[in-house]
């Protein structure tokens, strides 16, 4: 295992590794506990009571975070005549139809996010083999397949995040900067958690928010109280 540099140590030195936090105090050590030079990211990690093997306890959805994720997300649409332009006058950074699927074609990913009409997605499921593996590939489950372009364009650059439970049952997302502060990371924090407690599965049993922790890009992960959190969201 390669060896941590000292200002990592430093970091793990002030957590209590065995102990659950409130989210207050997780937030307060995880923005203390970061030593990068630059504007560290934010992320949670939720493990979840669901087996995502089957088709009915696999969470997957977004959610708009109050405070965005304090980065602007480069978006492309798919779309054609007055939805190309509907996009461009909403802040696509790019769209447009056959020559944006050649251009992906041909390598081009300057891109964050995607949407397309339903009408593109012939034209776009020819590229899905490379926009699948990245994430890219617009999806009606997650409302990127549509032709309420100027909304979708709106929410994404608002600070959109998409989310999906991963093999061993857990959720990952970045949840804001360093920079918000403890009040606005917390906000995005619960506005997350209580998307995920909507999302409840029916077949799901016993425990559902098994286990959360908090991190910076750079710092050590920092364990939140699940009941408490659940607690500070109303009708949770």
């Amino acid at each position: 295992m390669p060896r941590r540099g000292k200002l990592y140590r430093n970091a793990v030195a002030a957590i209590e590794r065995t102990r659950t936090y409130d989210l207050n105090e997780a937030l307060d050590l995880v923005l203390k506990a970061k030593y990068a030079r630059f504007d560290e990211s934010v992320d949670i990690a939720v493990r979840l009571g669901v087996d995502p093997r089957h088709a009915d306890q696999m969470v997957r959805s977004s959610v708009i975070l109050p405070h965005g994720t304090g980065k602007t997300a480069r978006v492309l649409v798919f779309a054609k005549g007055e939805k190309e332009k509907e996009a461009l006058d909403a802040g696509a950074d790019f769209a447009g139809s056959d020559e944006l699927v050649n251009k992906i074609k041909e390598g081009w990913l300057e891109f964050d996010k995607t949407i397309a009409t339903p009408d593109m997605m012939g034209e776009v499921g020819k590229i899905g083999r490379i926009l699948g593996p990245r994430n890219l590939m617009p999806n009606a489950k997650l409302g990127t397949v549509t032709f309420d372009i100027a909304r979708v364009v709106g929410e994404i650059k608002k600070g959109k995040v998409d989310f999906r439970v991963d093999k061993a049952g857990v959720v990952h997302a970045v949840v804001g900067k360093a920079s918000f502060g403890v009040d606005k990371l917390q906000e995005n924090v619960l506005a997350f958690v209580d998307r995920l407690i909507q999302l409840k599965p029916a077949t799901s049993k016993g425990i559902y928010l098994r286990t959360i922790s908090l991190s910076s890009t750079m710092g050590p992960g920092v364990k939140v109280d699940p009941l408490q959190v659940r607690g500070q969201i109303k009708g949770a």
